[in-house]
């Protein structure tokens, strides 16, 4: 069966700023902030969490449907998408408002300063998960990544009500949803994606411990950045897995994104968890090293040495063996 991905779909305005965040800021002074950064370059690029999940999963060989909210200036990004292997027939698209838009700095640590326009993103709380999956003939996994805040409750909702399985993967907007939202969120996931500092902050805002979160949710994945990832569930022993290495860290954005693509697809062909991670691990460090989150290409032969020189070459056949080069 498909797996349906749900959130944004956003152009990405990328900028870099030479210099470290933290030297401008004035500890004195942080409740009178005022700054502006010199960057060094512009990169406009195709992105959104639900289009970059999406064009993980069909660069690894599967044909994802995505249902999102996109808007008029859609048509370009549209054909993009499709040429890489994405059912796109349930992006609704606005009559008035632009597609999302995403504005980041990155400094030269790789810390980043961001803001988004949501834009034709808020129609997205109109959107029904039930057309598509009928249309399919039932779905593996519905992913609700970053949207509009009522859409995702709306897709929770909905999926819980017909049994849907889910992955919960609320990243940015949990600074901003109400804890009542957030355990109405994850509850029931099936995977619960989180990094490592929304990791900290789902158990503040929910006011549950670790382990309530593990009642909730079968399986806790948490991005450690360098460090790799960490799953957690309620029954099986907590695993960690490293991350690829990359000689040089070009731009983090949509690194996350590779990861939940890597690993979701390692799940769909029925590998375990941790073998899953180490895909999304070695998809994630070809996005890092990559200016923009969709413009990484796979080589098989490389992809492969990857694999095997950090998880030894047992890992790199299994994963290997279901690469959509190698069927």
């Amino acid at each position: 069966m498909t797996i349906i991905v749900t959130g944004s779909i956003a152009v990405d305005h990328l900028t870099s700023f030479r210099g470290r965040f933290v030297d401008q800021f004035v500890p004195d002074s942080l409740d009178r902030v005022s700054l502006s950064f010199l960057v060094d370059s512009l990169d406009v690029r195709r992105g959104g969490v639900a289009a970059n999940i999406g064009l993980g999963l069909a660069r690894l060989g599967l044909r994802p449907v995505i249902v999102a909210a996109a808007g008029v200036d859609f048509a370009d990004y549209r054909s993009w998408l499709e040429r890489n292997g994405l059912d796109v027939s349930f992006i609704a698209v606005s009559d008035e408002l632009h597609t999302a838009r995403f504005l980041c700095t990155t400094d030269q640590d790789g810390n980043q300063i961001a803001s988004f326009y949501p834009g034709a993103m808020s129609e997205a709380q109109k959107l029904e998960l039930r057309p598509a999956v009928e249309q399919l003939g039932g779905t593996e996994l519905v992913v609700i990544s970053p949207n509009d805040p009522t859409a995702m409750l709306r897709h929770t909702d909905e999926c819980r009500a017909n049994d849907y399985p889910f992955a919960a993967d609320p990243s940015q907007q949990l600074a901003f949803m109400r804890p009542t939202d957030i355990r109405r969120l994850i509850d029931g996931a099936r995977y619960l994606f989180t990094n490592e500092y929304e990791h900290a902050l789902v158990l503040q805002k929910t006011g549950w411990t670790e382990r309530e979160v593990l009642t909730r949710v079968d399986t806790w994945v948490t991005t450690l950045a360098a460090k790799g990832a960490r799953i957690e569930s309620l029954n099986h022993p907590t695993e960690e897995v490293s991350a690829v290495a990359v000689d040089a860290e070009i731009d983090p954005t949509g690194v996350g994104d590779a990861f939940r693509a890597g690993f979701l697809a390692g799940v769909s062909w029925g590998l375990p968890d941790a073998r899953a991670a180490q895909l999304g691990c070695a998809l994630a460090a070809l996005v890092l090293r990559t200016v923009g989150p969709q413009e990484y290409d796979i080589h098989p032969t490389a992809f492969a040495n990857g694999l095997a020189s950090t998880y030894g070459r047992t890992a790199a056949a299994e994963i290997g063996e279901r690469l959509p080069w190698a069927r």
